[in-house]
């Protein structure tokens, strides 16, 4: 008798992480289906992939996008629907006939549809980062009560996931540990004079020496911002004060992250540097389903290096966790004005190195105040947008990032 197939929504699917995803998703046609795909702009890419994958929804920012993507589809033979808007995303993401979201939207504009995820009560595999930063408890608490799954995908937090009891469950704190590390390969500039980096380019500080990605979060593993991100993240993911998250810079790349607990024992889960392990961790969670990864050759990988941060280099790791020690809206200001700050340097109009000075100018004026709805988390959203926006002398309200 055949098994029902796991259908599933690639929220972000033109994204690094929606490719891989499909990519994962395509080498198992007899467990899953894809359902929904959705991206802000990319429409020639998304064109593509509904051709392959056939879904049944598909999603663009623009109207008129989603209009022209529905005729070249029908003239293809392909019968997908093909939707626009923000509310057209939290719609698929909550949709009855889906089973597992892939929350892969880079930035503030994944936040609400992952919301509707998980009060849906879906499978959410959490590649968006930035949902859960800014609204903290809010998001995990919607994860309770709509009796959703979250396994995270980023691959730091994949790792601690891994390293943890065969019954943890997101939000709640595993007995008997005692931290996690998280492992930074460094970025692009680990090894560049401090005084080197302000005439740093965005082609430069995109160029990762170890992973491919999109540019915003190439610039903020540059920044090590992405690790302060992640710092919060674990936080909630896995319930612990930021005093018991440390981060470490391993430069190969090949140790994802480290749980050490009481007893003294430290365990460590490796692999190569491809989104498609924890992409696959997380899709077949609690089984185990093949990647298409190449084995992990540890005796050519010869050595694994370790060392801390420099925190005087790269201000922008103090700076989170700062925002994390706070709590409240604080997470959703240092967010905000990171993606405006992001943005200008992609821009060319910031420097790299004043990147983490406007984030500390507009985190040190901000009240921080307690998060009891969404209001709370976009209302600090906005003012932290608007205050970076002014700082660095552009008009007009800066928007979450999409991809």
């Amino acid at each position: 008798m055949s098994t029902q197939r796991t259908r599933v929504a690639v929220l972000g699917s033109t994204g690094s992480i929606g490719v891989s995803t499909l990519d994962v998703v395509a080498r198992h046609p007899d467990r899953y289906s894809v359902v929904a795909l959705t991206a802000h702009s990319n429409s020639v890419r998304l064109r593509e992939q509904c051709i392959r994958h056939r879904p049944e929804l598909a999603v663009l920012a623009s109207a008129a996008a989603a209009a022209k993507l529905e005729q070249e589809l029908r003239e293809a033979g392909v019968a997908t629907r093909v939707l626009s808007g923000e509310d057209a995303l939290c719609e698929v993401a909550s949709h009855e006939r889906i089973d597992v979201v892939m929350a892969g939207i880079v930035g503030a504009a994944g936040l609400k549809s992952s919301l509707a995820a998980a009060r849906a009560g879906k499978k959410i595999l959490l590649a968006n980062k930035e949902a859960l930063v800014m609204s903290g408890p809010l998001f995990m608490e919607a994860v309770r009560q709509g009796g959703a799954t979250l396994v995270p995908v980023d691959s730091e937090h994949n790792a601690i996931f891994q390293c943890l009891p065969s019954d943890t469950r997101a939000g709640v704190r595993s007995a008997g540990v005692n931290r996690v590390v998280l492992t930074a390969s460094g970025g692009p500039f680990l090894r560049t004079a401090r005084d080197a980096l302000r005439g740093v380019t965005p082609d430069q500080a995109c160029a990762h020496p170890r992973w491919v990605m999109g540019r915003k979060i190439s610039v903020d593993s540059a920044t090590l911002m992405n690790k302060g991100l992640e710092l919060i993240e674990a936080c909630l993911l896995f319930n612990l004060p930021p005093a018991q998250v440390e981060v470490v810079v391993h430069p190969q790349s090949i140790v994802h992250s480290l749980v050490e607990y009481c007893d003294g024992s430290m365990l460590a889960q490796l692999g190569n540097p491809d989104m498609r392990v924890p992409i696959a961790h997380a899709l077949g969670w609690p089984q185990r389903i093949a990647s298409g990864v190449e084995s992990l050759d540890i005796v050519r990988a010869g050595r694994l290096d370790f060392e801390a941060p420099d925190l005087e280099k790269f201000p922008c790791l103090v700076l989170a966790r700062r925002a994390a020690e706070a709590g409240g809206t604080a997470p959703a200001v240092l967010n905000a004005a990171n993606e405006v700050a992001v943005s200008a340097f992609l821009s060319g109009q910031l420097a790299f190195v004043e990147i983490p000075a406007i984030i500390d100018q507009i985190l040190s004026q901000h009240d921080v105040r307690s998060v009891t709805s969404l209001q709370d988390v976009m209302a600090a959203d906005g003012w932290a947008r608007s205050q970076a926006q002014a700082r660095l002398g552009l008009a007009g309200p800066a928007a979450g990032v999409c991809a």
